[in-house]
């Protein structure tokens, strides 16, 4: 596929996948992005998953027509970015392969002595391949210590890493924000200071062309993708709404979470999202918890503690940075209903979080008073 006349996608779609990096349903796939530059020199951006190393290197001879590489770039290390590197040493002998420092450490460690000639770039250095020059941007911890991303002021074109990536294989149409949004909780999210840094960094570029690790070339409204970028990485509020995510044992703890729900739709509340956390696909709730404002968590004592799956969410909320939201809580107990304490211990790392003057107590089965309780929550969300 052409991006430019002298730029080419060299790319395989994975749909034999079923859980990207283990944990993550991926239902239409995934793209594993590689791009071949050619000028007087010839670049390639980064390999592909290992798996698919034949199709790609068929995909990289029929863009060169004959000629050979000079230069593998290596922006990400992550094993479906670069476990072709070994085949592709064997391919091309006489490349040379580009990345830096921190990079070349991971390298050794996952492949070994390659062969290939090295050529160790810092911040702002350049690779004159012709006509096209690339200048090196690190991207520390967005989401690995050594990524960097690439810049041609040729055509343009911002070479992101995992950076602008989603899940999705490109042969599938659908919407780019809602895969994009998990992928960037899911993956990236933790690191929102490093994106923020890196998002100043490109400002300063003049970019016509992102393109990811992962997902589709962006080449046209760039003003929306980076927009988003900015407020997931500054951790602000992209949609006005409510998220509610439950666990509940005999059904009374989800009867509150539905009544919650409804009367907050009664109220006029611009979007309930309501996520049963036993089974739906938790990359999806923690997407809602950090695309509203507003997260309700409805649980049950369990051991002491809290059921198990909300445990596993509230934990994942905390270890990916969740901040500058408002939380209430909803707990039930038969004896000793003790969840608001256990989650608000779990979650006391988060910053700027505002809990909820309302929480609401269930003892069993919803009656008149968590009744009422579960209004006036509602009253108070809306407000």
């Amino acid at each position: 596929m052409k991006i430019t006349k002298d730029v080419k996608y060299i790319g395989v779609n994975d749909h034999e996948i079923d859980l990207f990096e283990g944990q993550y349903v991926v239902p239409n796939g995934m793209a594993y992005n590689s791009y071949v530059i050619l000028d007087d020199k010839i670049a390639v951006m980064d390999t592909v998953d290992a798996r698919f190393c034949k199709q790609w290197l068929s995909n990289l001879k029929k863009a060169l027509k004959g000629r050979t590489v000079d230069y593998l770039v290596i922006q990400h290390v992550e094993p479906d970015h670069s476990s072709s590197i070994v085949a592709f040493a064997e391919t091309y002998p006489e490349a040379t392969i580009v990345s830096n420092a921190k990079a070349f450490t991971l390298i050794d460690n996952f492949y070994g002595e390659l062969g290939l000639k090295r050529m160790t770039v810092a911040e702002s250095d350049t690779l004159s391949l012709g006509s096209h020059t690339l200048s090196f941007v690190f991207a520390p911890m967005v989401h690995w210590p050594e990524v960097m991303v690439s810049y041609d002021a040729t055509d343009k074109i911002l070479f992101s890493a995992d950076g602008f990536g989603k899940f999705g294989a490109l042969d599938v149409e659908e919407e780019w924000a809602c895969e994009a949004r998990r992928y960037y909780f899911g993956i990236v999210g933790k690191y929102g200071m490093p994106v923020q840094q890196l998002l100043k960094k490109a400002a300063t570029l003049n970019i016509a062309i992102i393109c990811p690790l992962h997902g589709p070339i962006l080449n046209d409204n760039l003003g929306y993708y980076l927009d988003l970028y900015n407020t997931w990485s500054g951790y602000g509020v992209e949609s006005e709404g409510v998220c509610i995510c439950y666990t509940s044992v005999y059904g009374h703890t989800r009867a509150a979470a539905e009544l919650l729900a409804a009367e907050l739709e009664k109220r006029g509340c611009a979007k309930v999202a309501v996520n049963d956390l036993a089974r739906c696909d938790m990359a999806e709730a923690l997407e809602d918890a950090f695309r509203y404002g507003k997260l309700v968590l409805a649980t049950t004592t369990y051991n002491a503690s809290i059921f198990p799956f909300m445990h596993d969410f509230v934990t994942r909320l905390a270890e990916h940075g969740y901040q500058n939201r408002t939380v209430g809580l909803i707990e039930n107990g038969s004896w000793a209903p003790q969840a608001a304490n256990v989650i608000k211990n779990l979650m006391s790392g988060c910053k700027n979080l505002t809990f909820t003057d309302t929480t609401v107590t269930i003892h069993s089965s919803l009656n008149a008073e968590s009744r009422a309780q579960t209004t006036q929550l509602a009253d108070e969300l809306v407000r």
